[in-house]
This record gives C-alpha cells, structure tokens and sequence, in this order.
C-alpha cells in the first residue's frame, strides 16, 4: 500500500501470539524451530511484541513450558518485547513463576512480559499431573497479588523468602481475561488482554468496566488494552478464508473426538467429507474471525480498534502453511506502517 493516510489501522501496534501448533507431518522439534523463526521474522516486519502459550497434553500444540520457549525466542531475536501469553498461573507457585521472569528480564533487560492466565488443565488427568484441583483458578487473584509481591518485595504470604532473581526488577505484567479477568486487572491496574469470544456487546461492555474501575498502580497509570484477535489476510477474501480452515477443522475434530489434532493441510480440509455435526462446529469456528483482502480487513479490524479503543492489537491466527501465515503478517504490518514505524 503506497499510503497508509486512508488506512483504520495506521499506527496500531500489532503483536504476534504463536501457539506452536503442530503440522501434519511435521515433528514437535520442528514445531518449536518454527515458533522461533516467525519471531525472528515478525520482529523483521515491525511487530511489537511476540509472545508464546500454555498448554498441557495437547497432541496438536508443543508450546507446554512457555518462559523456556521464550528464552529461545529472546535469544534468538534483538529488538521484539517476548513474552507469555500467558502462563497459567494456578498450575505454578508463584515464586517459581517470579523467579523465572527475573531470569528472563535479567538475561534480556527491558524485553520481556509477564502475561498471565487463569486456565488449568482441561481434564482431570493433567490436573493430576500438575498436581492442581479445578477450583484452582478461582484463587488467580490471591496468586497475582503473591506474584507482583515477589517482584516489590511486598509479599508476605512467605515472610523472608525473596525471588531471586525477581525482586526489585520491572517485567510487565498483563491479565489475559475472560469476564471477571478484566476486574481484576483494573483492580491491580494492570494492562488487559481480551478477546471477543462472546460477541462484540460482552467485549466492549468489559472493557468500558475495566476503564471504569482502573486504579492506577506502580504497574501502570493508566488503564491499557490489547485486543486479541485472529486475523488473516490474502490478496482475495477466498484466500484469506481458506487460510482459517486448518485451524477450523482442528476445532470441529476436538469438539466431536475431545482431541485437538495437529493442523492438516487446507487442500486435505477442502477434501474431508464431514458430518453434520463436524460441519456445524467448523462453520462456527469461522465466524467471528477477520478475514479479507488488506482493504476488507483495514475496515473490519480498524473499525473494532475504534470502537473499541483498543491500544494494541495481538494476533493469534494459526494456519498449515508457514509461508502464507507470514505473508497474512506482512499485509497486516503494511496497513498499520509497522516498518515505517521501527524506522522513526
């Protein structure tokens, strides 16, 4: 795009969350080389941060030790923030989790986010393995409070232990929220993460509560919002929605079979004859999603930043193949000017 003067997005910055999902085909080693490729890549475009996942026992994601993976990605990356999106908090003790973030923020100063989840393992056997209960997660906001503690040295569930590394560095944190998540950050005064999972009503009613109950902290001054979205582009909207099939079909077989699968290719997905059942779930999958040709897209995912007001925008699309996801990134880059913008 010879001007970005006409574009919603111009300005936006976007960020990168990469689940390493897996490929048909493709090995778990390889799956997280690729993970710290499309850093190095994103970084190249101009995106603002790159961040990785949490998950557990999944066949069809390797990303299971996110401060690991993001220790490779800094390492291998110069300018990008890395970081979590997130770490689930309930399945760690919070000082092992400050201690590893003061790790991170040691070896690569001013670079690194805390992002953190409330999730626990999806079935009762990883629970087991994590050595957690379901209800975990509704102690999320006493675990935040214990965490940040680590990093003041405030916290005094623990008297006299200290993170080191940890304490007294800075490594900010996010809360990736789904509806009382957006409280607590604006309890604490952290910056929000959300999605729109439930519709555009239910977000944006969210995130006007979150500015409403801000309260400004040593954190942050001020309330900051990061929109979570999948998006894809492509030279014609077809193209852009095909790249969304992989990622759909995988969601309709979990849903069906209650095992998230490796992403099949989208020529194999064009090919499967599914159910009625399957072809109900992969259709929803899709809806909701930001597809379309850089245009199509500039109106759909500007016009929610607007109304939204979002900050920052954290893409979170999965496809099979690699070099049409980075293509979908560079398109997007180009709308907001993000290699205009490293260059100032």
């Amino acid at each position: 795009m010879d001007s970005l003067a006409g574009t919603a997005l111009a300005g936006v910055p976007l960020s990168v969350l990469d689940r390493s999902r897996t490929r048909a085909g493709e090995t778990e080693a390889e799956t997280l080389r690729g993970t710290v490729q499309l850093a190095r890549q994103v970084e190249e475009l101009g995106y603002h941060r790159f961040w990785v996942s949490e998950h557990h026992s999944v066949p069809g994601v390797v990303g299971s030790a996110p401060t690991v993976l993001a220790a490779a990605v800094a390492a291998s990356t110069s300018r990008i923030r890395v970081g979590t999106g997130g770490v689930m908090l309930p399945n760690h003790q919070p000082l092992v989790v400050a201690e590893q973030f003061g790790v991170l923020e040691s070896l690569f100063p001013g670079r690194i986010d805390m992002g953190l989840g409330r999730s626990v393992g999806f079935t009762n056997g990883i629970r087991r393995a994590l050595g957690v209960e379901k209800d975990a997660a509704e102690d999320f906001s006493d675990q935040v409070r214990e965490l940040l503690g680590y990093f003041t040295g405030t916290q005094q569930n623990h008297p006299q232990v200290h993170a080191r590394p940890g304490e007294g560095l800075t490594v900010p944190p996010f809360v990736l929220a789904i509806g009382e998540g957006a409280v607590l950050a604006a309890s604490l005064g952290l910056p929000l993460v959300i999605a729109g999972v439930k519709g555009e009503q239910e977000l944006l009613s969210l995130i006007d509560r979150y500015r409403t109950d801000f309260q400004p902290s040593a954190w942050a001054g001020a309330p900051y919002v990061v929109l979570a979205a999948t998006v894809a582009v492509a030279a014609t909207g077809e193209a852009a929605r095909r790249l969304l099939l992989p990622e759909a079909w995988s969601s309709a077989y979990s849903r069906t079979r209650g095992v998230f699968p490796p992403l099949q290719s989208i020529a194999t997905v064009l090919e499967l004859d599914m159910t009625e059942k399957e072809r109900g779930f992969f259709e929803q999958s899709l809806s909701g999603q930001i597809y379309g040709t850089p245009a199509e897209v500039d109106a759909a995912l500007g016009g929610l930043v607007q109304r939204t007001g979002a900050d920052e925008v954290l893409i979170t699309t999965n496809t099979y193949d690699r070099a049409d996801l980075l293509e979908s990134y560079r398109l997007l880059g180009e709308l907001a000017g993000l290699r205009s913008l490293t260059s100032r």
